[in-house]
């Protein structure tokens, strides 16, 4: 269920703590570790990590994941975050994500192959899109690395061959990598380097914006509504927060409790009485880095004729 509001998320007001971070992943990475995900909140100082009521790690504002490490296999962990301000202030706990490490493999020396096939592009000017064939492993590929440079930044698990990854900045040349990881926490070696360069100037990345926008105008209880459906951008985490923008000025920001939608995504609003009336009508989304994505298409629609 979503649920709306004319402020988003973010933290950091002044006198009040910051907000929960959403979009919380948490995926096994080895039998013995699990890579944890969030969303940025904006204007913090920096993150904690809990493995139950127990804190794992500070994190800085910078960074929006973490690896937790010395787990024990064949467990299920369950993990949340908190922000934390400048004035040291915490903001509450994430919803909580569950984890389960696969079994240890005795006496496992021997590293997945090598990512082959790796490719990438430049989606606009912050983020690039990579893709590469799976790793084979005597046992179980159970989690891939993405690098940027020497860097680990992210981590998807064994089974998908694709991310995307944001918050990059305009006209900047970048090289990444992609290593298999086992159960035994075996590296293979770096597939082949991937280098691309972003888009220069204030290209917002439209492979960052919501696809497949439509609107209809419907009549209910004697007024008018917006009945607006899309698809959530392929990007490298959790959208839970759109921005609804109506005849060129923001009209509400949209959250998303529980499990935002990955596919196709749906919401209504309330726009007035007058039959005849003409609304152009777009959205973008707060990407997992923290900043905002492209707009989707502007759609236009008037009320008593249906679809826009």
């Amino acid at each position: 269920m979503a649920c709306c509001a004319c402020a988003g998320p973010g933290g950091g007001d002044e006198g009040r703590a910051p907000g929960a971070p959403t979009g919380v992943t948490a995926e096994a990475g080895s039998a013995t570790s699990v890579h944890v995900m969030w969303n940025a909140v904006p204007a913090v100082s920096g993150y904690e990590v809990y493995r139950g009521p127990t804190k794992v790690a500070d994190v800085p504002a910078s960074a929006h994941m973490l690896d937790v490490t010395r787990l024990a296999p064949s467990t299920t962990y369950v993990f949340t975050v908190r922000a934390r301000d400048a004035e040291g202030r915490l903001g509450p706990r994430s919803p909580r994500v569950r984890a389960t490490t696969p079994a240890a493999v005795a006496a496992d020396r021997t590293a997945p192959t090598r990512p082959g096939g790796t490719v990438g592009r430049a989606a606009g000017s912050r983020a690039a899109q990579l893709s590469w064939s799976a790793s084979t492993d005597d046992r179980e590929v159970v989690s891939y690395d993405v690098y940027q440079g020497g860097t680990k930044i992210h981590s998807v698990g064994g089974d998908q061959t694709a991310t995307v990854v944001t918050g990059l900045r305009p006209g900047t040349r970048y090289s990444f990598t992609v290593r298999a990881r086992d159960a035994a926490d075996n590296l293979s070696p770096a597939g082949a380097p991937v280098r691309l360069t972003t888009a220069a100037g204030a290209d917002e990345g439209q492979d960052t914006a919501p696809a497949e926008f439509r609107v209809t105008a419907r009549r209910a209880d004697g007024a008018y509504y917006l009945d607006l459906a899309w698809v959530p951008p392929r990007v490298d985490g959790v959208v839970t927060e759109y921005q609804i923008q109506v005849d060129g000025r923001p009209a509400t920001s949209l959250v998303w409790g529980g499990t935002p939608p990955r596919d196709r995504a749906s919401y209504s609003f309330y726009v007035g009485q007058d039959t005849g009336a003409g609304h152009r009508v777009r959205l973008r989304a707060r990407l997992p880095d923290g900043t905002w994505g492209a707009f989707s298409a502007e759609r236009t629609v008037t009320t008593g004729t249906g679809r826009g």
